[in-house]
């Protein structure tokens, strides 16, 4: 496994959860990173993305103000710190990494056109 996720979990509506994205053989430092989300019936959504070697950062328009994404490099992790969660945030999490060279915003949303190596998912359950 080159992502390893982590970090889901069962929440109450507004509380906050912080998934992790950690790898031992990729240099998440440099690339593309980003949280997909999938839910039931659903298709997979881009939650957010952040640039290489610019950093831009980019959120899906329903998770702005809520969700934060950020990277160790130290620890060579990337991770999604997630704040006043709603049921409808509820899906299964995937972390994903590319060297494709691309804004943020693009890969987040065709993330199917790059190669990009997809991290197993975690679930997140946001129920009271």
């Amino acid at each position: 496994v080159q992502l390893q996720a982590s970090g889901g979990g069962l929440v109450q509506p507004g509380g906050s959860l912080r998934l992790s994205c950690a790898s031992s053989t990729l240099n998440l430092d440099d690339d593309l990173v980003g949280w997909f989300r999938q839910a039931p019936g659903k298709e997979r959504e881009g939650v957010s993305c952040m640039g290489g070697n610019d950093g831009r950062k980019y959120y899906l328009d329903s998770v702005k103000g809520r969700f934060t994404i950020s990277r160790d490099k130290f620890k060579n992790t990337v991770y999604l710190q997630m704040n006043g969660l709603k049921p409808e945030d509820a899906a299964v999490y995937y972390c994903a990494t590319t060297s494709d060279v691309l804004p943020a915003y693009l890969w987040c949303n065709l993330p199917q056109r790059s190669n990009a190596v997809w991290g197993q998912g975690t679930l997140v359950t946001v129920s009271s």
